[in-house]
């Protein structure tokens, strides 16, 4: 039933974005963007997720070949700096869940200024001036196998599950990030650090449970699914929403005592060889068209709060309970103190001994 409902409202979404208008682009920024006919995009977004975006895209603007390349978040940081480098072919365009390397480089002079016309009325904490902006608001949540755990025993509180943790069934079968090999894993769990005194026991009690570490999301949902792992904890529920249409017993749980929630920050090269081809796709994420499309049909949790639908701001805030319980990391200067190697020593040393189970 539930899959039946989730397809009808993509169709019922497909039809509302062919109704659509264009995104509000430059006519100018359109033409300039025909002649350079090509568009090379640097992505830690998944392609089964980005997929229905670049297809739309693609329908608008024929004309644009489109190279889109799904990297890891370390590897888009290393390859774009060292590229850019050399003055070799790099991408026009990045976008990353890596909040702190995103921002890294747009502060450090390697963004183009761009006043999008789409983000005239875009939320303060999700842009870094003209330079970069956030387009996701995405969970932290937990993934548990429906066979082996039933949803009214998977607690919602950090709390609560350090004492689920310690149920012997529960010994080598949970997982979650592994800060020190995942980039964005170690924005969840520090900003979980920061934030929540309670995550100090449930560190300690992924220790105890004998955790296992993934640097993927998709890594750590197979195990999931498969039985291997029970319980995820802290991972993208963007991908749960989408694996949960095609796998039946994956369940999302929602941190009600507070979620954090990342945005996959984007922002076109200072040198990019097709500039406008690359405003044309920053646009197009921040349209009313693009961010419809992330929530209906990618489950991308879409940025724009006047969207609506599954992966919204609104049905995020319902889910944990209110929107004050949601905690959106901001897309600023402030983030990149998570990349001090003071700040990153003091929580690893943390972690360390935590997974030990001291």
């Amino acid at each position: 039933m539930r899959k039946t409902a989730v397809w009808v409202w993509a169709i019922v979404a497909g039809v509302a974005l062919a109704q659509q208008s264009m995104p509000a682009s430059d006519p100018a920024v359109v033409d300039a963007a025909r002649k350079e006919g090509r568009l090379i995009i640097y992505s830690s977004t998944d392609q089964a997720s980005a997929q229905a975006l670049l297809d739309d895209f693609r329908r608008l603007y024929p004309f644009i070949q489109v190279e889109y390349n799904d990297l890891g978040t370390q590897q888009i940081y290393d390859r774009f700096v060292s590229e850019t480098a050399a003055g070799a072919r790099s991408a026009d365009l990045l976008w990353s869940s890596a909040m702190e390397l995103q921002v890294k480089l747009a502060s450090e002079g390697y963004a183009l200024a761009y006043d999008s016309p789409e983000a005239k009325n875009w939320p303060a904490n999700a842009r870094l001036g003209n330079l970069a902006y956030g387009v996701t608001l995405e969970p932290a949540v937990v993934v548990y196998n429906k066979r082996f755990l039933k949803p009214e025993e998977v607690p919602t509180t950090r709390e609560g599950l350090a004492r689920f943790l310690q149920d012997p069934k529960m010994r080598g079968r949970v997982a979650t990030w592994d800060p020190e090999r995942s980039a964005v894993g170690f924005t969840f769990l520090k900003a979980d650090y920061d934030r929540f005194p309670a995550f100090q026991e449930l560190a300690r009690a992924f220790g105890r449970a004998q955790a296992a570490l993934y640097s993927s999301t998709g890594a750590a949902f197979e195990k999931v699914i498969s039985g291997e792992h029970y319980l995820a904890y802290g991972f993208f529920g963007s991908y749960a929403l989408l694996r949960q249409r095609t796998v039946k017993d994956l369940g999302i749980a929602y941190l009600r005592d507070g979620t954090i929630a990342i945005q996959r920050v984007v922002f076109i090269s200072k040198r990019a060889a097709h500039p406008n081809a690359a405003k044309l796709f920053l646009d197009y994420l921040l349209s009313l068209r693009g961010q419809n499309l992330m929530a209906y049909t990618a489950l991308i949790h879409a940025r724009r709060e006047t969207v609506v639908g599954e992966a919204t701001p609104q049905a995020l805030y319902r889910a944990v309970g209110s929107k004050d319980k949601v905690f959106p990391l901001p897309v600023s200067q402030e983030i990149l103190k998570n990349l001090e190697p003071a700040e990153r020593l003091r929580f690893l040393t943390f972690w360390r001994q935590a997974i030990r189970g001291q």
